[in-house]
C-alpha cells in the first residue's frame, strides 16, 4: 500500500481538487518539446525534465498557489537518467494525495525519429557514440511499462506541429473558442503601431470627442465620451461591418488552432475613440464566448 506524503494532511481536498496535472513523455524525438508549446499556448504552467522525485514537492507548492497554478504540464523522458526509473513512484504519491493527472505518451515510426536526428545532427540520448536506430530500440524498450500506463497515446510520425497541436487541444477537451484568447489594444498612432498586433483598425475617421470642449480631458472609458462616439450613423455602420467580419474572422483563427489574436484600435491620440471602440469590441467578442483582455496603452499619454 502506497504511504500518503507528509504533506497530505496539510492540504485541503478543494486545494487538490483544482489541480490538473499532464505528463508529456514518450520517444526522444517524438515532439514532445512541440507539445509542450502546445500547452502553453492553452495556459498550462510547464515545465521542462523536472526530476520525477520533486513532481510531490512541485504539486504541494501547486495547491497552495491559490488557485494561480491549476493547470500543469511536465515533460518527464528518459533524460532524466536514473531518476527516471523514480516516476512511478511519484505518480503513486500524487494519487495517495488526490491530484488528478493523465499520461500523453508520444511515439513515432523508427524512420520518423531516424530522420528526426540526423535533420536536427543531435544524438540519441541512449548512444551518446552514435547508433540512433539502436538508442531508439533501447528507449522503446525501457518505455514500454510507462506507455502502457498512459491515457493518450499520439503517433506523431506523420503530423506537423500543427496537427500536434490539435490533436492535443482535442484530446484534453479545449478546441473550439476556448483554445483562443483575444487582447484587443487601443493605441493612439502618434505614439507608434503596435508591432505584435494581428489586426488593426483605424478609427481616426470617426468623429473626435477630442474637439469637444467638454470632453476633452476625458477619455474612452467617460460614458460621456462612449455616448458621442457610438452617436454617429458612421461609427454605427463601422461597427456593424466590424463585428460582421470578425463574426467570420474568428471561427477561421480558431481552426487554425490560433491561441492569441491581438486587435489593435488606433485613433490619433488613443484616448478617445480608440478606447471606446476597443471597449464596445471587446463586450461583443465576449458575449460570443471568447476570452477577451482589453487593453488601453496610451491611455495616460
Amino acid at each position: 500500500m502506497t504511504r500518503a506524503p507528509a504533506f497530505a494532511g496539510a492540504l485541503g481536498a478543494a486545494a487538490v481538487e483544482q489541480v490538473r496535472f499532464v505528463i508529456i513523455t514518450g520517444l526522444s524525438g517524438a515532439g514532445k518539446s512541440e507539445a509542450m508549446h502546445a500547452f502553453e499556448d492553452m495556459g498550462y504552467f510547464c515545465v521542462d525534465n523536472l526530476p520525477p522525485a520533486l513532481i510531490p514537492k512541485f504539486a504541494e507548492l501547486c495547491a497552495k498557489s491559490g488557485g494561480q497554478v491549476n493547470q500543469v504540464a511536465l515533460v518527464i523522458d528518459i533524460r532524466g537518467g536514473q531518476f527516471f526509473a523514480n516516476l512511478f513512484d511519484a505518480l503513486a504519491e500524487l494519487e495517495a494525495v488526490g491530484f488528478q493527472y493523465k499520461i500523453l505518451f508520444l511515439e513515432a515510426s523508427d524512420e520518423a525519429l531516424v530522420r528526426r536526428f540526423k535533420a536536427t545532427r543531435r544524438r540519441h540520448p541512449l548512444s551518446p557514440e552514435g547508433g540512433i536506430l539502436e538508442g531508439i530500440h533501447e528507449e522503446r524498450r525501457r518505455l514500454q511499462e510507462l506507455k502502457g500506463r498512459a491515457h493518450h497515446i499520439v503517433d506523431t510520425s506523420h503530423l506537423t506541429p500543427r496537427e500536434l497541436k490539435e490533436t492535443i487541444a482535442h484530446l484534453l477537451g479545449q478546441d473550439g473558442t476556448d483554445g483562443i484568447a483575444v487582447t484587443i489594444l487601443s493605441f493612439g498612432f502618434k505614439h507608434g503601431v503596435p508591432i505584435d498586433a494581428d489586426l488593426v483598425f483605424d478609427v481616426r475617421f470617426l468623429p473626435n470627442p477630442y474637439w469637444v470642449e467638454d470632453l476633452a480631458a476625458a477619455d474612452g472609458c467617460d460614458p460621456a465620451v462612449e455616448e458621442y462616439v457610438f452617436k454617429w450613423p458612421v461609427t454605427q455602420r463601422f461597427m456593424e461591418k466590424l463585428f460582421d467580419l470578425l463574426d467570420f474572422l474568428m471561427p477561421q483563427y480558431t481552426r487554425e488552432t490560433k491561441s492569441h489574436l491581438l486587435i489593435g484600435i488606433g485613433c490619433t491620440g488613443g484616448r478617445h475613440r480608440s478606447v471606446a471602440v476597443a471597449r464596445r469590441l471587446g463586450e461583443f467578442l465576449q458575449s460570443r464566448g471568447y476570452r477577451v483582455a482589453v487593453q488601453h496603452r496610451d491611455l495616460c499619454h
